[in-house]
């Protein structure tokens, strides 16, 4: 698992053959920091303990958080996250929405949902785009679009009485 995040974090370091062939103290001082950074995302995000572990070998819940770790170790300015609540129970999606919030403060960067449980999308976003059958039917703040009345009719199935 420390060599998934670390591949992601040399990718902004400077690399020279020179350095890596030489091996010399800026190779070591670089990998030293490389290693602090791992290290530092593993734990804000409770993976440190695991770190000798093949991500294989991870429980579903620790795989995803491992995937967003792996994401953010390329600080990114943007984070996309497909369907990150997929496969999860109610108790890991209630731990992925504060994750998500966590995220947002933390790195201070946005954060595209792509996400079907509304209890998720509610839970962390500020601006909800819905579509229906790749149609957007709304947009605005949660408040709003949970107020829709093409919302309502698409995803809970009933039809709103016209005012």
């Amino acid at each position: 698992m420390f060599d998934n995040v670390r591949a992601a974090v040399q990718l902004h370091r400077p690399h020279g053959i020179i350095n890596a062939l030489w091996r010399g103290r800026g190779f070591r001082d670089g990998e030293a920091e490389v290693t602090r950074e791992v290290m530092e995302l593993l734990e804000i995000f409770s993976l440190g303990t695991a770190r000798d572990q093949e991500a294989k070998c991870l429980p579903y819940g620790d795989q995803r958080r491992l995937e967003i770790v792996r994401a953010l170790a390329t600080r990114p300015k943007l984070l996309l996250l497909d369907e990150p609540a997929a496969g999860m129970n109610p108790t890991e999606k209630v731990e992925l929405t504060r994750l998500i919030r966590f995220i947002q403060e933390k790195f201070q960067i946005s954060v595209l949902l792509v996400e079907h449980d509304m209890r998720v999308v509610m839970g962390i976003c500020e601006r909800v785009a819905v579509l229906d059958y790749g149609i957007k039917i709304a947009e605005g703040t949660p408040g709003e679009v949970r107020q829709n009345p093409k919302v309502i009719e698409a995803y809970l199935g009933e039809e709103v009485p016209a005012k």
